[in-house]
C-alpha cells in the first residue's frame, strides 16, 4: 500500500504499467493499492464470471463484459480496476459499469472496495468472499443496501450459480450450467 499519494501519482502508475494485465491498482483518498491477482483468485473469478456470461447467453439477456477496465473519478478520489465488470442491457456507452464482481480471498488489509465503488456509482457490487459467500450490494441513493439476491438480473438463482463454482474443470461446470437451463426450457 502507498500512502499519502496524490491522484496523478496513481495516473503515473497506471500510465507505466501500460496496458499489461496481471497487476490491478485501485485509488481512494491518497492511498494506491497495488495487487497482483493469485492463481486460485484468477480460478474463482474466471469461473464466476464464465458461468454468468453463458446464463445471460442462454436466457438472451443483455450482458456486456469490459474486464479490469479501468475506472476513475478524479474529482471524487477514487479509482480501480475491478476483477470483472459489465453493463447489463443494449446500452454500452455507459461511463461506468452496472455491474462489478470482486473476489476477495485473503483480504485483511487493504482500501475499501466498497467506498470506491460508491464514489465510482457502480449499480451493484458482488464480492466472492473466501468462505465461498457472494455479498450482493446495490446503490441507492448513494449508499450500498446488502440484498440476497441481485436488483440487475433478479432471475438468477445465485446459490445455484455458487454451487457450480466447486466444478472443475471450468469447462465442465459452464456445461453443467447450461445443460440445466436447457433441461428447464425444454419441460416449460
Amino acid at each position: 500500500m502507498l500512502r499519502a499519494m496524490a491522484w496523478q501519482d496513481f495516473e503515473a502508475l497506471l500510465a507505466i504499467r501500460g496496458d499489461r494485465a496481471g497487476v490491478r491498482l485501485y485509488y481512494l483518498d491518497g492511498e494506491i493499492e497495488i495487487v497482483s491477482p493469485t492463481k486460485r483468485h484468477e480460478e474463482r473469478k474466471t469461473t464466476l464470471a464464465r458461468l454468468l456470461e453463458v446464463w445471460a447467453m442462454e436466457l438472451d439477456i443483455a450482458l456486456n463484459g469490459f474486464g479490469s477496465w479501468t475506472l476513475k473519478k478524479e474529482l471524487r478520489e477514487a479509482g480501480a480496476e475491478p476483477d470483472e465488470c459489465y453493463i447489463v442491457g443494449e446500452a454500452t456507452e455507459k461511463d461506468v459499469p452496472d455491474l462489478v464482481i470482486e473476489v476477495e480471498w485473503s483480504r485483511a488489509t487493504g482500501l475499501s472496495k466498497p467506498e470506491i465503488y460508491r464514489r465510482l456509482g457502480v449499480r451493484e457490487l458482488w464480492t466472492l468472499k473466501s468462505d465461498g459467500r457472494l455479498m450482493i450490494r446495490t446503490l441507492e441513493q448513494g449508499e450500498w443496501i446488502e440484498r440476497s439476491a441481485s436488483q440487475l438480473l433478479p432471475g438468477l438463482d445465485l446459490a445455484w450459480l455458487l454451487s457450480l463454482l466447486e466444478i472443475t474443470p471450468q469447462s465442465k461446470a459452464v456445461r453443467a450450467l447450461r445443460d440445466t437451463l436447457r433441461a428447464k426450457q425444454h419441460r416449460s
